[in-house]
């Protein structure tokens, strides 16, 4: 019998190397390399599929087969419902609500009559019994396997026969194929790999569990969401009840749509309003808050930004964000010295999204230069005044997409008057119940403002 290799394999980039390496020359990370020992892969247990090229125009669409996991945010995020044969993995950090969400969907997609396979690694049976009790499960077709060995999974799955698999987690999954630990990189390339096959072959839909490394990564390297159809990131903070779900790939619908929940004594709750949630607490006629109308994949959020400026005892004043891009607020601060003639260099200066809630697109710049400059003047914006708008470093405001569907949720929350760019405005006038302003320049959004 021929003696396996040995090899090296770089845990952040899968670099393979016959020597060890201090740095990966591949992706620069220091003692990244592992020595692992790789063996020709066994066969699955389960046959290919004959398989032949279809001509484009012969592929029925698949948009009537998706099926609804019961729960209707989730459905949201991925686009509509479960498409038959995809491969999703939902990542976040330890203890956010993963697998009490994927609990709650066995336990819907179970009650329509589907044989639902849910495997845990890190849990036993009588654990997530422990669990499904406490969210009311009654699922009668949810079946638990405490297994970590793939051979052992799929041959299990060859006897149920089941409708969708649930993975918890793909990191303690490991193959006898690859002579490797669980987690490393080449035992879970292989394992997705393997349940990436189950998916296509057979129409099941496959759901992963994946753990977020100190970096914000799932499961280390980029390239098992290289193999998913879907990544789905769990967010949110653990001293707030609602939980966010983002898309941050789908190829099966809208990248960046987000779901939300409210995590409950009996589980996670769909929030059907978002948007209300987050303004319910929001201070009246408080200086440095302001209501910005952000795109979140399809949906408009409104969300409130805050901003506190206050004088510093040091020479430099600290720049500090929650919620927002750092590197982008201190490019705002710039461009209001000068182009607005605010002096916030000897000044700290503190923005932060209220709720938890992470924005990252250019829209919400309008909305953190007017808290700032209300923070800065000590002057309150109108209660029912939103604002959206990219700004740039000439103080000009852009145009922002879906400015419509932005100014129409402000419209139905209650909102008089939102200010946004000029080149967004036409068609928008003949709105009732709100005031379109349209503003060319952070000069005429203050005096608009103030």
């Amino acid at each position: 019998m021929k003696k396996s290799e040995t090899i090296f394999v770089c845990q952040s980039c899968n670099f393979q190397s016959v020597k060890w390496l201090g740095k990966c020359p591949e992706c620069g990370e220091w003692n990244s390399l592992v020595e692992e020992r790789a063996r020709k892969p066994a066969r699955n247990g389960f046959a290919l599929r004959e398989v032949s090229a279809v001509a484009f125009n012969d592929i029925e669409p698949q948009d009537d087969l998706r099926v609804s996991s019961g729960v209707t945010e989730f459905d949201r995020v991925l686009g509509g419902g479960i498409v038959p044969g995809t491969l999703v993995l939902i990542g976040g950090d330890p203890g956010i609500g993963k697998s009490t969400l994927l609990l709650q969907v066995a336990d819907r997609l179970s009650g329509a009559s589907t044989v639902v396979f849910y495997v845990s690694g890190e849990e036993s049976e009588r654990q997530i019994k422990l669990r499904g009790d406490r969210l009311g499960v009654t699922a009668k077709n949810l079946y638990l396997l405490p297994e970590t060995n793939l051979e052992k999974i799929f041959h299990e799955i060859d006897r149920l026969n089941p409708g969708a698999v649930i993975v918890d987690s793909i990191q303690t999954v490991f193959s006898s194929a690859i002579e490797a630990a669980p987690g490393s990189i080449s035992q879970v390339r292989e394992v997705a790999h393997k349940f990436l096959l189950l998916a296509k072959n057979r129409g099941v839909p496959v759901f992963l569990i994946g753990h977020i490394n100190k970096e914000g990564s799932i499961a280390g390297p980029k390239a098992l969401e290289h193999i998913v159809d879907t990544v789905l990131y769990f967010e949110g903070e653990r001293h707030h009840n609602h939980r966010i779900v983002r898309a941050a790939k789908n190829r099966f619908g809208a990248a960046n749509e987000v779901g939300v929940f409210e995590m409950t004594g009996t589980g996670l709750m769909p929030v059907a309003n978002p948007s209300q949630m987050f303004l319910q607490e929001r201070p009246q006629n408080a200086a440095g808050s302001i209501v910005s109308a952000c795109m979140e994949g399809t949906r408009p959020l409104l969300v409130e930004i805050q901003a506190l400026v206050s004088g510093t005892k040091y020479g430099t004043g600290r720049r500090m964000t929650q919620g927002l891009d750092q590197n982008r607020v201190s490019l705002l601060i710039a461009m209001l010295e000068k182009r607005a003639g605010l002096q916030l260099i000897g000044d700290d200066v503190f923005v932060n999204i209220a709720g938890g809630l992470e924005v990252d697109e250019p829209a919400a710049d309008l909305g953190v230069v007017t808290a700032i400059a209300s923070s800065f003047k000590n002057m309150p914006v109108d209660p029912h005044t939103a604002v959206f708008g990219e700004v740039g470093l000439t103080g000009e405001v852009r145009g922002a997409m879906q400015a419509a569907v932005r100014v129409k949720e402000a419209q139905a929350l209650g909102f008089k008057k939102i200010v946004m760019p000029a080149s967004n405005v036409a068609g928008l006038e003949r709105l009732l119940g709100i005031r379109v302003v349209g503003v060319r320049s952070v000069d005429e959004a203050l005096a608009e403002l103030f």
